[in-house]
């Protein structure tokens, strides 16, 4: 079992696409969605997938099972998803002996940019980028399920660019 520890931000400036190490478009939706547990699909640009499991309240700190499956399943699987299916490409940065991945968001929510880093710990401390703007770590409105799920793209699809 792992355990997914994150902490998540709201993208305040575009300087960190300078620094990019990867990219990897993504589509993903959830098959179950409650409030402690879901299980999401997610197709890697077009020649792989995932199906991960997540269970825990907490939104620093879960359990979290990941399987690579065939994408003609995780096709078919999205087809069967919960709400919406999210389109989003994946940057990952490199800054401070962390790796941050910011979310671009595309389709419905066009114009939303998070960025969360993955801890080792929950007691880490990274340099925080200056092109980060709020932390909405534990708002679950940012969480990729609730997105899913609820359409909140009147609500979040703000560019805080400045």
């Amino acid at each position: 079992m792992a355990k997914e520890i994150e902490r998540k931000f709201l993208v305040r400036s575009d300087s960190w696409r300078g620094e990019i190490t990867s990219q990897t478009p993504f589509r993903q939706g959830y098959i179950v969605s409650l409030e402690d547990r879901s299980v999401r699909v997610r197709i890697k640009g077009d020649d792989a997938a995932t199906l991960t499991i997540k269970i825990g309240a907490s939104s620093l700190m879960r359990d979290e099972y990941e399987y690579d499956i065939a994408v003609a399943d995780a096709q078919e699987l999205l087809s069967t998803s919960l709400g919406i299916v999210i389109e989003k490409t994946r940057f990952t940065v490199d800054h401070e002996g962390f790796v941050w991945e910011i979310d671009v968001f595309e389709g419905l929510y066009s114009g939303l940019i998070v960025a969360e880093v993955e801890l080792n710990s929950e007691t880490d401390q990274p340099a925080l980028p200056a092109w980060l703007g709020p932390e909405v770590t534990g708002d679950r409105r940012y969480s990729n399920q609730y997105l899913a799920t609820d359409d909140l793209s009147a609500e979040l699809c703000h560019v805080l660019q400045g």
